[in-house]
């Protein structure tokens, strides 16, 4: 008689193996089975944000050699220079104008934009796509702290290599010793517990509303001095003249002046390019002197009625090139206008342009009336399917379903826009065209959002095919990746004439990571019932990360005291400097030349007698 066979644990695995492999093992596989595997692992699918690229590369292109690989890798590139250049353009003529007009809509002044506004736009939509995937073995205390280290020393010394600027004095101090608390506070925390308890995350997110409630304070204060010496001056102004008194007035006359430049957001106009020397050089120029945008009122025009030269505006607007610049441009800019002009085209359809140095500051009456129901209804229907979509499907599968949020939308959109349109002209923008700056932040958040998942995704694809760990890969060039889209806004607003506000954004958008994207990320994972683990968070990358950050930003304080707040260019190149310092050590460790900076297993005798 045959016995019965018994199932063990090794079965039980295989019966979810398809569920829990790794896509990126298909790499391990003959490039003859490596379809079957692709289409059979679940990885393949929900690790994918817009393009399936193993399904391509095993499937549809039916890659069968390395050289062949090397071609695909190459493709790949060339998407992935189309993605940055997207988010470069969204960033320069679309989200830098949005938040400068938001800023001053909200009554804030550079640094409190920059470390609200800006930071949140920048790391919220990635704390929220993070949390969806928490179920990943994930190294999140490596990634954040990598992450928040280059946000600070190369992007924030990008900025003032750049674009030399006098920083506020108390503002950066008070900014770096949070950030300083903050990681000394996720560090001791994870190392004293070995763990985190809901306790321990509830304090870290204690702590960043206590920054920010700081920040709230200082704007008070600063209105309140100024209308404190408002006040004064006006009392002095109506006194005798005499020695004393005209002393006084000079003397609250500066003050103000000094304090009305931290009062609110200006408008001034972007700094051109063209007549600065861009070589690589450790001199410190003068800054440009920022020259301010007058806000226009256009109450006419030489248009005789409110819907003239309706269609040739709108077909202005969406066109792909200027035929002025065209004419112009050399060989090579023709090339690069050519390679931009999808994304100028997709741009001026998706997003409303409000931007003070436009004419008519940016209103187009049919293109913006079109906006006020497309802009939210692809927006409410790619982020479901992108990011709050079913993981079992490819994000495509999902829209048929997910478009009845979009028409939800429409319900309230389509009467705004037609009442909009009936109401407003061609001529002047309409009184509410500032409202309009709010789709446009929204959109350009998404789309550079979009864009720096999809470029995580290529070049995680890219370390799997080349052969390196994946903590590698997370550590740097992930962590690198992930804030390309903070790396573009940054730059774009530091170009525009708001270096205080970019730099402020690089420590705001690093606090908000170790304090709340990462105890966000490990609450969903306790949650979950994921062990949460000094060992697991830091991986061989964790240590040797906070012991550079903390030397970078002691650093950091030093120098800027030592300059009296001036950046200058060789203390840019100094800061990216250290986090070239990380890479090196990071190289290193991952090819086994140094150890890891972490705490060693005890190692015992075999043959020890018990």
């Amino acid at each position: 008689m045959a016995t019965k066979y018994q199932e063990n644990s090794l079965d039980r695995e295989f019966e979810n193996f398809w569920s829990k492999v790794n896509c990126y093992a298909v790499i391990n596989f003959p490039y003859d089975q490596r379809c079957e595997f692709v289409r059979n692992a679940n990885s393949c699918v929900y690790g994918v944000n817009f393009v399936p690229y193993m399904q391509l590369l095993s499937c549809d292109f039916k890659c069968q050699n390395r050289f062949e690989e090397h071609l695909f890798v190459g493709f790949f590139m060339i998407l992935s220079f189309e993605l940055l250049l997207f988010m470069g353009y969204v960033a320069n003529t679309y989200y830098s104008p949005a938040l400068k007009v938001v800023s001053r809509m909200l009554h804030m002044n550079d640094h409190f934009a920059g470390v609200t506004i800006m930071a949140l736009c920048n790391t919220l939509p990635d704390l929220l796509f993070q949390i969806t995937k928490a179920s990943d073995k994930e190294c999140v205390y490596t990634n954040d702290v990598a992450a928040a280290m280059f946000m600070v020393m190369f992007i924030g010394g990008l900025v003032c290599y750049m674009t030399p600027f006098k920083m506020h004095p108390f503002n950066t101090v008070r900014d770096l010793l949070f950030l300083l608390f903050g990681l000394t506070l996720l560090e001791f925390e994870l190392v004293n517990h070995d763990r985190f308890s809901y306790s321990e995350i509830f304090t870290m997110t204690v702590v960043y509303v206590i920054y920010l409630i700081i920040n709230v304070i200082d704007l008070y204060l600063i209105k309140l001095t100024l209308k404190v010496l408002r006040r004064e001056l006006l009392k002095l102004s109506e006194m005798t003249d005499s020695p004393e008194v005209n002393a006084r007035i000079k003397n609250l006359t500066n003050e103000i002046i000094k304090l009305s430049k931290e009062e609110r957001v200006k408008i001034v106009k972007r700094r051109t390019t063209h007549a600065r020397h861009q070589n690589f050089t450790f001199m410190t120029h003068r800054p440009n002197v920022h020259e301010r945008v007058e806000v226009k009122k256009y109450s006419s025009s030489r248009y005789r009625s409110m819907n003239e030269h309706l269609f040739k505006e709108f077909l202005y607007a969406i066109k792909p090139i200027n035929l002025e610049d065209w004419h112009k441009a050399s060989m090579i800019f023709r090339a690069f206008y050519v390679v931009r002009a999808p994304v100028v085209v997709l741009c001026a359809i998706y997003i409303p342009l409000v931007d003070y140095e436009q004419p008519k500051n940016g209103w187009c009456k049919l293109l913006n009336c079109i906006q006020i129901f497309l802009n939210p209804a692809v927006t409410i229907v790619m982020g479901k399917s992108l990011i709050f979509r079913d993981k079992s499907n490819l994000w495509y599968a999902n829209i048929p379903k997910d478009c009845i949020y979009g028409l939800y939308s429409l319900a309230a959109t389509v009467p705004l826009a037609i009442v909009v349109f009936c109401q407003s002209d061609t001529r002047s923008p309409p009184r509410y065209h500032l409202a309009f700056s709010i789709l446009n932040l929204t959109g350009s958040v998404f789309v550079i959002f979009q864009c720096t998942a999809e470029l995580c995704v290529i070049f995680d694809m890219v370390g799997y095919l080349y052969d390196m760990s994946h903590q590698f890969i997370s550590a740097t060039l992930i962590a690198a990746i992930n804030s390309l889209g903070e790396l573009t806004t940054v730059i774009a607003m530091a170009l525009h004439g708001y270096e205080q506000m970019a730099y402020a954004a690089t420590i705001g958008s690093s606090l908000f990571l170790i304090l709340l994207h990462c105890s966000g990320v490990i609450a969903v994972k306790t949650i979950m019932g994921q062990p949460v683990t000094l060992e697991r968070m830091t991986g061989d990358y964790g240590e040797i990360l906070y012991v550079l950050f903390v030397i970078s930003l002691f650093a950091t304080l030093l120098w800027t005291s030592m300059l009296n707040f001036n950046t200058r260019r060789s203390v840019g190149v100094f800061s990216m400097s250290i986090y070239g310092l990380y890479i090196v050590y990071a190289i290193l460790i991952n090819k086994a030349i140094i150890s890891p900076y972490k705490k060693d297993g005890l190692l015992y005798d075999a043959y020890t007698e018990k």
